[in-house]
């Protein structure tokens, strides 16, 4: 069978791949925190039907080697955490980190490793609590889920999380701090859906993670906006245009496809 109806076989599965997480990407243009993916490719092996000839002195000279590449597989397929631009809605328990950074959240005390977010759509629920929109715990700079007093008529949030409490007697006094993680390497957080990052060993050393404060120099975390949120960074302009590059690619595959199929058939009429 010809190599190149199979090189085609695999830039096709390639350029599907590639749609796929463009799909995904235009789906999620409205998603609040969500980041963008991208695929890279890389050739497979190629065979090698001669090999190198080194130089002589004085004789024949050198004779590069004869590969015959072997199609195209799937290098990465990356999530890109840039910034999204901000999104003002007044809203005080809307939050926004601007620079790095992620918020801790966890679904119970028993869970022991929070999960990361940059969705800050938060909400307070009728015991106090600081959720997500799903009601999972927002966690302070010590870790712990973030519930206000009873006698708390009101609150603000500062640039290094601070909740800044209203008391019921009329006097203000600083609460607990949002707690923020720095990850090393973000593109190494799994995602597990619902705005979610999932800790793993290649995004910190050793899978740790340390909960921290927001506009922490020292820690190079980034300071939390309150009455914004961070959109998607899912740029409309490059998905549609990757998009036709795919388009026209996956076509191109499939006429390599066509036209193998076509050699095939005139080596078969060859006996009649």
């Amino acid at each position: 069978m010809l190599r190149s109806m199979y090189s085609g076989v695999s830039g096709m599965r390639g350029f599907q791949t590639k749609l796929d997480v463009i799909g995904n990407n235009i789906a999620n243009v409205n998603t609040i925190g969500f980041k963008s993916g991208r695929v890279m490719f890389k050739d497979i092996m190629s065979q090698t039907v001669s090999g190198v000839t080194a130089p002589v002195d004085g004789g024949q000279g050198g004779v590069n080697a004869k590969q015959i590449g072997l199609g195209v597989s799937i290098g990465s397929v990356d999530t890109m955490h840039l910034a999204g631009s901000a999104m003002t809605t007044n809203n005080p328990t809307d939050l926004r980190i601007d620079g790095d950074g992620f918020f801790l959240v966890k679904l119970s005390d028993a869970q022991e490793t929070p999960f990361l977010t940059r969705a800050g759509d938060f909400h307070m629920d009728a015991s106090r609590n600081l959720l997500t929109s799903d009601g999972l715990h927002v966690l302070d700079s010590s870790g712990q889920a973030i519930q206000l007093g009873e006698d708390v008529t009101a609150f603000t949030i500062g640039s290094d999380g601070t909740i800044m409490q209203t008391m019921a007697d009329g006097t203000t006094q600083a609460g607990v701090q949002i707690g923020v993680a720095k990850v090393s390497n973000p593109q190494g957080l799994e995602k597990i859906g619902g705005n979610l990052y999932r800790m793993t060993m290649n995004a910190n050393a050793d899978g740790e993670l340390t909960p921290t404060t927001a506009n922490n120099a020292e820690a190079g975390t980034g300071a939390i906006v309150s009455g914004q949120l961070e959109m998607s960074n899912v740029d409309l302009t490059s998905e549609f245009t990757e998009m036709i590059v795919s388009q026209r690619g996956f076509q191109a595959n499939s006429r390599i496809i066509t036209t193998s199929d076509e050699v095939l058939q005139e080596v078969v009429n060859l006996k009649r």
